[in-house]
Parts: C-alpha cells; sequence; structure tokens
C-alpha cells in the first residue's frame, strides 16, 4: 500500500524553526519527484517547495523563498522541509506529495504547524 507520511509539526514561537519530514513506502520513491504545500481551512491550497528525483533542481515559492528549505534522502525514502524564520501566517496543515510524470501523483496525511505570536 502507497504511504506517504508527514511528520514533525508542532508549536513553535514566531521567528523559530521546525524540519518536516515525509516517510515513503509502496513505491519506487527515487522514481518521483516531491512537493510540499499546505491549507488553512477556508482557503487555496498553496503548493510551497518541489525536488527532483536526483534532489539536483527545486523549486520555492514567493511566500517562503529564502526561509525554508527542500531536501531528499533516497536511501531512507524520505523528504525533508527545514523551515526558518516563521511566522504566524505560516500557520496551516502541511502534506507532502509525489509525482511521476504528467499524471501519477500520491498524497499523504498532514500535520499541523502552528506559529505563535
Amino acid at each position: 500500500e502507497v504511504q506517504l507520511q508527514a511528520s514533525g509539526g508542532g508549536l513553535v514561537q514566531a521567528g523559530g524553526s521546525l524540519r518536516l519530514s515525509c516517510a515513503a513506502s509502496g513505491f519506487t520513491f527515487v522514481d518521483y519527484a516531491m512537493t510540499w504545500f499546505r491549507q488553512v481551512p477556508g482557503q487555496e491550497r498553496e503548493g510551497l517547495s518541489c525536488i527532483s528525483t536526483t534532489g539536483s533542481n527545486t523549486f520555492y515559492a514567493d511566500s517562503v523563498k529564502g526561509r525554508f528549505s527542500i531536501s531528499r534522502d533516497n536511501a531512507k525514502n524520505t523528504v525533508y522541509l527545514q523551515m526558518n524564520s516563521l511566522k504566524p501566517e505560516d500557520t496551516a496543515v502541511y502534506y507532502c506529495a509525489a509525482h511521476r510524470g504528467v499524471v501519477e501523483s500520491y498524497w499523504g496525511q498532514g500535520t499541523l504547524v502552528t506559529v505563535s505570536s
């Protein structure tokens, strides 16, 4: 069974840091690009960051550029999101997803990040 298990969320004060992890199983991890996104109830889902299969190419949304960093460890079938200089507006449920080609994708469960001021 395909699984994407996100973890590492929690409560942090503004200006602090968290590292999220997403552990993958049930598919060939090295064949998939990985993404992180977040969603606040009642708002549109926001794509945050993407990383290619080898980790050589990365993308960041303007809202997190310079503060967040994506990485992957193919030996551990895990993708990470290092989040620094957190702001209250970063509060959301964070999700990871796997993508192969144009149409195939897998979506994981979320982990809640709450940033207090």
